[in-house]
């Protein structure tokens, strides 16, 4: 996985700005108290579904469609995206207009002129990462302001779920240097921001090998011990085993098949963390993409 360094020269800052002019931007500047939010685990998959009409794109347009019907609407959105590795700390984007990351090759034209046109939010920004703190060294988070932006593990599934790009978003780096307790502990943090208007998205995989892809397999295939960590997955969801969630190299081989690197797991761990063992959770997309990515998602609350 590429480091924030190499990406950001890859894709220079202020590549794209929001649709929105500078008379009529209204950022969001404060949390307000709300009902609980909700929060999700994406399985993200391929860039690809974010413009492939497919089962997973429609379950996430469907989930979009009934977060909004709710009676209480997001004030914002905190992503956590397999995508953005830092070494060394934690990072929230603080800008006012994301850019559009396009963060992979070899695909599409379409798929590499999609945008998703939505505001930050540099002031909540920079009181988050001042009140949540670095798990080990209970440090303040750092803020990007140029470098970063939306990753395709983040517009990927928000573009389908929010296609008028109206609720602010923030994305959440992940410090891959951490052990996966420090991943979980950094989501305990994250709960309370679900009474303030804050919509938390995990988007990762719970299953992600991409060295052994099968093209055209079924979305039931897939190779058996892909299928015995995707249970474990389940089952300790299903449980309420959310602690459990961090143990995951205790499966030993298995868990190797299944992530020979774990910063697609991680994102699991903060939306587990956010989570209340006593939410009962709800899965959908559990099926799996090319026989070794799982796209098992769910949604507590």
């Amino acid at each position: 996985m590429a480091s924030l360094a190499a990406l950001s020269a890859a894709f220079p800052a202020g590549l794209i700005c929001s649709s929105a002019s500078a008379e009529t931007r209204q950022l969001l500047d404060t949390l307000k108290p709300s009902p609980r939010m909700p929060v999700l685990f994406i399985g993200h998959g391929s860039p690809m579904n974010a413009i492939e009409d497919n089962q997973w794109r429609r379950a996430w347009q469907q989930m979009g469609s009934e977060l909004m019907a709710r009676a209480v609407q997001p004030q914002l959105i905190l992503c956590i995206s397999a995508h953005w590795l830092t070494k060394g700390g934690w990072y929230l984007t603080g800008m006012a207009d994301p850019r559009t990351i396009h963060d992979f090759s070899g695909f599409p034209r379409e798929l590499h002129e999609q945008q998703y046109p939505v505001q930050g939010a540099p002031k909540v920004a920079r009181s988050l990462a001042a009140e949540l703190k670095s798990p080990a060294t209970q440090t303040a988070l750092g803020v990007d302001e140029s470098e970063w932006g939306l990753d395709h593990g983040t517009w990927s599934v928000l573009k389908p779920m929010f296609p008028k790009a109206q609720i602010p978003v923030l994305q959440l780096s992940m410090d891959y240097s951490r052990s996966p307790e420090e991943h979980f502990a950094l989501g305990l943090q994250l709960a309370a921001l679900r009474e303030r208007g804050v919509l938390i998205v995990g988007s990762g995989n719970a299953v992600h090998n991409l060295r052994r892809t099968k093209r055209g397999s079924a979305p039931n295939e897939a190779y058996d011990w892909a299928t015995e960590f995707d249970t474990r997955v389940n089952d300790w969801i299903k449980l309420g085993q959310l602690d459990q969630l961090q143990t995951f190299q205790k499966l030993g081989e298995t868990a190797k098949q299944a992530h020979p690197t774990h910063e697609h797991y991680l994102p699991l761990l903060y939306a587990a963390g956010a989570a209340s063992t006593k939410e009962m959770p709800r899965f959908f997309n559990t099926g799996f993409q090319s026989a070794s990515i799982s796209m098992r998602s769910v949604i507590w609350g």
